[in-house]
């Protein structure tokens, strides 16, 4: 369904009125008949929207469907996730990755509880102020939940805008994040935020696409101010540019984290002993663990433990317990559990 676009009155002087209502018509028409029909898109419920904007920071939306039902099943409301034992939540989260969000999201439900006699706050300030929430979730929840017109930018979103107004973002982008942010707040219909940040979102996520995008069929190509260079510029890219990282996922500390949690996890849903050794984590998440790596894993699990990913607690300590470490410098045994 078309919207009206912001008065031009109420547009800055140097952007083009004209070419905003062009593209809020034409993208949500392409919503009307492309946007695909996501469980969280028949909803307005802020906890079910929370939930959905928490899962699908960093992870797909065909992995984040299963997970949202499975989790919403075990959890339904507000209430629920925050009375929950953490360990339950991490847990949950099993197959989700990053596992700090687990975490986040349920501090998230206990401040709203504690704070807030369990409704949620509606204005973008007032979810600004929840731990976990930042600018982009809170811009979510008060548009996808309570249907204002708010700007927000998630990668999809940046990349299109960017892309539209100002031209190629490869190699990199040429405007700042302010730059792109400022064409977002113009571009909203005060009247119809929550499709049309659904539809940049969808727009960026299946036609206009990182290193993909379908310019040739593209219904924006003529009011595309990157449509004449950016797919020679993607053609461009050195190979290596594709690459996430030049070293691999599985030799770095984020995967050993999710290892370690896994582990863990395992634990905790067996009923029997909930803990273990730090040195027989070690041999359990690395081949060819030894002592020296210790104070590695040491420093691992400390994080998690910052994180409320895991709790960490001496078998008996063998030292002051006033001071952080032995003057030996050897690690002291610790055993780790879920929270």
């Amino acid at each position: 369904m078309a919207s009206s676009s912001p008065a031009p009155e109420s547009l800055p002087a140097d952007i083009d009125a004209t070419k905003v209502a062009s593209v809020q018509r034409r993208l949500l028409d392409w919503f009307d008949a492309n946007g695909r029909d996501l469980p969280w898109r028949r909803t307005r419920d802020p906890y079910c929207i929370l939930i959905s904007e928490v899962m699908l920071q960093q992870t797909q939306v065909d992995r984040v469907t299963p997970y949202y039902h499975a989790f919403l099943e075990r959890f339904p409301t507000l209430v629920a996730l925050a009375e929950a034992p953490t360990a339950e939540v991490i847990t949950a989260w099993a197959g989700l990755g990053y596992n700090r969000r687990a975490v986040n999201l349920q501090r998230t439900a206990r401040a709203i509880l504690d704070q807030h006699d369990g409704r949620f706050p509606e204005t973008i300030e007032e979810l600004r102020r929840l731990p976990g929430i930042g600018p982009y979730t809170a811009g979510a929840i008060a548009c996808f939940a309570f249907e204002q017109p708010s700007a927000f930018l998630d990668t999809n979103m940046r990349r299109v805008l960017h892309r539209l107004y100002f031209g190629s973002d490869v190699p990199v982008p040429v405007v700042n994040e302010a730059a792109v942010l400022r064409i977002a707040i113009a571009s909203v219909p005060p009247d119809n935020g929550w499709s049309w940040n659904q539809a940049l979102i969808e727009f960026g996520a299946l036609q206009c696409t990182a290193r993909r995008p379908a310019c040739v069929v593209c219904p924006l190509q003529s009011s595309c101010a990157a449509y004449p260079t950016v797919q020679s510029a993607l053609a461009a890219l050195p190979r290596g540019t594709r690459l996430v990282s030049d070293a691999p996922f599985t030799s770095s500390n984020r995967y050993y984290r999710g290892r370690v949690v896994d582990v863990l996890r395992e634990l905790a849903s067996t009923g029997a002993e909930r803990s273990i050794e730090i040195r027989k984590l070690g041999a359990t998440i690395r081949d060819g663990f030894s002592d020296d790596d210790v104070p590695w894993l040491y420093g691992l699990v400390t994080d998690l433990a910052r994180d409320g990913l895991a709790v960490a607690a001496e078998e008996s300590p063998a030292y002051d317990a006033g001071t952080d470490r032995p003057e030996d410098g050897t690690m002291p045994t610790l055993r780790v559990r879920l929270p």
